[in-house]
């Protein structure tokens, strides 16, 4: 979306797109945004439909869902659809042993390690259908997910993040250096660069964390604290 025009239509997308608890009928499309959105992930890091429906007797709040009633050019759509995705759930964290992957973390996609009394909210995914990207969807998803955190009064946020930029340098940078220079907006990665326009930062690398083939397995533990809170 480039210019006055593309702006324009960016706008109307946007209005058109709402942020919700999941509903049942959300499950498939959540599926097929998994694979949509993660094409370098091994197909076990993915969730499925009934992890998704797990998730709303887990927690009701799990999955917040970017849900579209326009099309991409800003037209009506006759059925709403998913577009975005924005899931997780609260845990404690020991920052002093950080190590973890993916899959145990989130309990192979069942979130079975959510504890309403835990001091924080762990990022399972943050994602947004390439149609839909450019209209503000992904800051609108983490706001909303900052907003659980402040109402249930919670320390903050961690995740372990993608690096899809990252093949394009593999050749000349090692992962930490690449890393490094996201962090001083000398490069930029469409997730990481993101998440750190949302206020996260990194605090490591986190090895073996899930199967991704455009970094090694490797992802950046990024996490965000409340300053609410810490007021």
């Amino acid at each position: 979306m480039n210019g006055r025009h593309g702006t324009r239509r960016a706008a109307v997308v946007a209005a058109g797109v709402r942020i919700v608890p999941s509903e049942a009928w959300h499950a498939p499309w959540l599926e097929a945004l998994q694979v949509t959105c993660f094409p370098d992930l091994g197909p076990q890091e993915l969730m499925r439909a009934p992890h998704f429906l797990r998730h709303r007797e887990v927690f009701p709040e799990a999955d917040l869902v970017a849900e579209a009633r326009v099309a991409p050019s800003g037209e009506p759509l006759a059925e709403p659809r998913v577009v975005g995705l924005g899931s997780g759930f609260f845990t404690d964290f020991d920052f002093a042993h950080p190590d973890h992957t993916f899959r145990e973390m989130i309990d192979d996609g069942w979130f079975g390690r959510h504890d309403p009394e835990g001091d924080w909210y762990y990022g399972a995914d943050v994602s947004v259908h390439p149609d839909y990207r450019g209209c503000g969807l992904a800051r609108r998803l983490y706001d909303a997910r900052k907003a659980l955190v402040r109402r249930h009064r919670k320390r903050g946020i961690v995740a372990g993040g993608a690096l899809p930029g990252y093949p394009r340098y593999r050749d000349a940078l090692s992962l930490e250096a690449y890393v490094e220079r996201v962090v001083a907006r000398e490069l930029f990665d469409p997730t990481l660069s993101v998440q750190l326009r949302n206020g996260f930062v990194v605090e490591g690398i986190l090895h073996g964390y899930l199967e991704d083939r455009a970094t090694g397995d490797r992802a950046t533990l990024i996490v965000w604290r409340d300053p609410a809170f810490a007021a």
